[in-house]
């Protein structure tokens, strides 16, 4: 089927099940949905319960693990000054059912309340109303009575010999006096007994009645308005989604390059917004498309390297006999292994590169000897591979530890994939400079190299992403372009800047500016 016949038969199956039609049927519906709403309370009351009895037995957990960690003189008064947010109420009972301590003992402890019901004034006693006429008409399940013993033992909680059995932590719902629930939960503590953590769930009944008033002022609000759009919708609305819709279909039929969006430059509301936004989105699938196909070549690009230089190490491995070389030749398969690794990982998330180093916890790293842990692992590298191009470290000036706060990891890929390019580009018997130097507050890192430099027309392109402008010979696909993209949002990240310039005497230099720290 061609994409305009079947867009035409797209437009034919809309008939009734268009949004013309079904406006006015939206807005009628959303009257009797408002009326479901205030039932519907119910469901959102067990959602929260839920949450509240997890809540609390990750609580029971969390308790049961402290009393594990201390020394058994320290249990007791450790319970006694555990103040809960909620006043939530712990209790800490011995194998033999004796209660040891609870944090209600200590008057400072705040504590949830349960009411007396015959204080109660008119609006409270009327919610309370509604919450039992909602309870009796919706099922809700019929709970024991909470009622706190006169001696307190571990017999009297039956949820303390099921957690016990269980192994792990039980939780329980009981209803007060005052008609408000209450949540327990019980969890084991090897080798001491039990903890028993109870909480009162009233604060979700208010929620409850807020939301129900909400919903019913709502309600009449709705009624009143719902004419009235329905006719405004139905003019301003449907045609332009119409139109946008079609578009938006043809493009997910063929992704057709010649599949105008309409922008609606005249409208500046959300309609028009939702035009130039889906615009855009069809470009940018149109230009991911494209980007798409080069993926393949960038993993080729990212993983030939580290893959070369494991081989090799492994195949000399086996011919080495002194312990010191053997020692480094491991040093350096497990680096590789780590590489790659790494680079598989930073392959497939390329695209989310950025918010994974928001997220990363810098630490202050020594780039010294990271420069000189890498140059020597390429060194020998070199050596097993019989490569005629050789990487150096020079220090301007510079003695002992060069600090900067970043990941250790990610720069010391920036800097793989930074003498990786250079290699690539040197003459045979050519030299790349790792130089380190202090420029005020921010620590450079040169990459220099002995190659053909790189055309001021081309510096800022080749840290676009899949760029790759390779020298002649070179096996295809071994490179893609995605490497020097890579070390250039690693390097945003870490708040620096790289830029690429010539190199003293010919080549092209890297300098890579981070803050200092």
């Amino acid at each position: 089927m061609k994409a305009e016949e079947a867009v035409q038969e797209w437009r034919r199956g809309l008939g009734f099940g268009s949004l013309r039609a079904r406006i006015f049927a939206v807005n009628l519906l959303a009257v009797i949905v408002l009326a479901i709403m205030l039932l519907y309370l119910d469901t959102v009351r067990s959602r929260l319960l839920d949450e509240r009895t997890a809540s609390l037995a990750n609580e029971a957990i969390t308790v049961s693990r402290l009393v594990t960690d201390l020394p058994p003189t320290a249990r007791p008064g450790s319970i006694l000054r555990l103040g809960m947010e909620r006043g939530t109420r712990v209790r800490l009972y011995a194998g033999s059912g004796e209660r040891l301590a609870d944090n209600w003992l200590n008057p400072k402890t705040p504590r949830f309340v349960i009411e007396d019901p015959a204080a109660y004034g008119w609006r409270r006693s009327s919610a309370k109303a509604i919450d039992r006429a909602l309870d009796a008409v919706l099922g809700f399940r019929t709970l024991s009575p909470y009622v706190e013993p006169a001696v307190d033992t571990a017999s009297l909680w039956p949820e303390l010999a099921r957690s016990s059995s269980a192994a792990q932590p039980i939780t329980d719902l009981r209803r007060a006096n005052d008609g408000s629930l209450i949540v327990t939960a019980a969890a084991p503590v090897p080798g001491v007994g039990h903890v028993l953590l109870t909480d009162s769930a009233d604060d979700l009944a208010s929620i409850l009645r807020r939301e129900r008033l909400t919903s019913a002022w709502l309600l009449l609000s709705v009624m009143a308005l719902t004419l009235g759009l329905s006719l405004y919708l139905a003019r301003t609305i449907v045609r332009p989604l119409r139109m946008l819709a079609i578009a938006a279909h043809r493009v997910r039929l063929g992704r057709s390059r010649e599949v105008v969006v309409p922008r609606l430059p005249d409208r500046s509301d959300e309609i028009g917004a939702l035009a130039r936004a889906i615009s855009d989105m069809s470009t940018a699938l149109r230009r991911q498309i494209d980007a798409t196909e080069a993926f393949a070549a960038d993993v080729a690009h990212e993983l030939k390297n580290p893959l070369a230089s494991l081989r090799s190490a492994v195949e000399v491995l086996d011919r080495v006999e002194k312990p010191e070389l053997r020692a480094q030749l491991l040093a350096v398969i497990r680096d590789d292994v780590g590489r790659i690794d790494r680079l598989i990982t930073d392959i497939a998330d390329a695209s989310r590169l950025d918010a994974e180093l928001s997220r990363t916890g810098f630490q202050p790293i020594d780039v010294a000897a990271l420069a000189d842990g890498l140059v020597a692992a390429y060194g020998i590298a070199a050596t097993a591979s019989n490569r005629s191009r050789t990487v150096s470290v020079e220090r301007a000036g510079l003695a002992g530890p060069v600090l900067i706060e970043g990941d250790a990891n990610r720069l010391a890929q920036v800097l793989r994939n930074l003498i990786d390019n250079a290699i690539s580009f040197s003459p045979d018997g050519g030299r790349v400079t790792l130089a380190l130097a202090s420029r005020g507050d921010q620590v450079e890192l040169a990459v220099s190299d002995q190659g053909p430099g790189v055309p001021a027309a081309n510096r800022r392109d080749i840290f676009r992403r899949f760029y790759s402008e390779r020298p002649e010979g070179e096996d295809f696909g071994r490179h893609s372009g995605l490497g020097l993209s890579i070390a250039g949002a690693i390097v945003v990240a870490h708040g620096g800047q790289i830029i690429v310039e010539d190199a003293p005497g010919g080549g092209a230099a890297f300098r890579v500016l981070l803050p200092a720290a």
